[in-house]
């Protein structure tokens, strides 16, 4: 590994990165609104960014100077890859630069046939420098893609398979598991909702955590309250 790359994991270690991304129809949707959130999330101290396509991560890069795990969420029809799910997909990123490229590591068919073998060969011949991350949601998954050489592990995808369905709260046990089988730097991703348990993940092993909804959701942020206080009224 080179030094930069060195020094991009330094500056990230027992971090907070925060995640700025919304879809189509969501009510933050919107290049300007996700360059907003970056401003905000480093003006709070986070130390990197986590973002989806082209155009946001670009209007990202103009406000903020923190490193970028860049993913391009595609979905299809008939598949439930959509983490960066092809090499072009992960090209459309890689292209105009960012920090990290983070991609599904998991064994799940994807569009176009391509493995995560040959996705991320591909990524390092066209494009040695990136850091490259395998997001995964279970212990036997990252057990298969360690041998292939990811410089980032992250537990991204914990909860969200139907492998990992059970999963309800962040997976502090599967992060402890890889911690116990490698020195990859984890990435702890996923149903991180409190400050505690950003803690707690640290504790549990993880280089850097992410946290996206309980930051850059305000709709979910305010279901939360709004539920609380129907609880506390249904109590009366």
């Amino acid at each position: 590994m080179n030094q930069v790359n060195q020094h991009i994991l330094e500056q990230l270690k027992h971090k907070l990165i925060v995640s700025c991304q919304a879809r189509v129809g969501w009510p933050m949707y919107g290049p300007e609104i996700m360059a907003a959130f970056a401003a905000a999330a480093k003006q709070g101290g986070a130390a990197g960014i986590r973002a989806t396509g082209a155009d946001n991560i670009l209007k990202i890069k103009e406000r903020v100077d923190l490193p970028i795990i860049g993913i391009n969420k595609q979905f299809y029809d008939g598949y439930n890859v959509y983490i960066t799910p092809s090499y072009e997909s992960a090209r459309e990123i890689l292209e105009i630069g960012v920090e990290i490229i983070a991609l599904d590591a998991t064994p799940r068919k994807r569009p176009g046939g391509e493995t995560v073998e040959y996705i991320l060969g591909q990524i390092r011949e066209h494009y040695p420098d990136v850091l490259v991350m395998g997001e995964i949601s279970t212990l036997e998954e990252a057990e298969a893609v360690l041998p292939l050489g990811f410089d980032i592990i992250s537990t991204t995808l914990s909860g969200y398979t139907e492998s990992s369905q059970d999963v309800k709260s962040v997976n502090l046990e599967l992060i402890r598991q890889i911690r116990g089988i490698t020195d990859t730097p984890i990435i702890a991703e996923g149903k991180i909702a409190r400050e505690e348990e950003a803690v707690e993940a640290m504790r549990a092993g993880a280089h850097a955590v992410v946290v996206g909804t309980s930051i850059t959701r305000p709709e979910i942020i305010t279901e939360r309250y709004v539920g609380a206080l129907r609880e506390f009224e249904a109590r009366l």
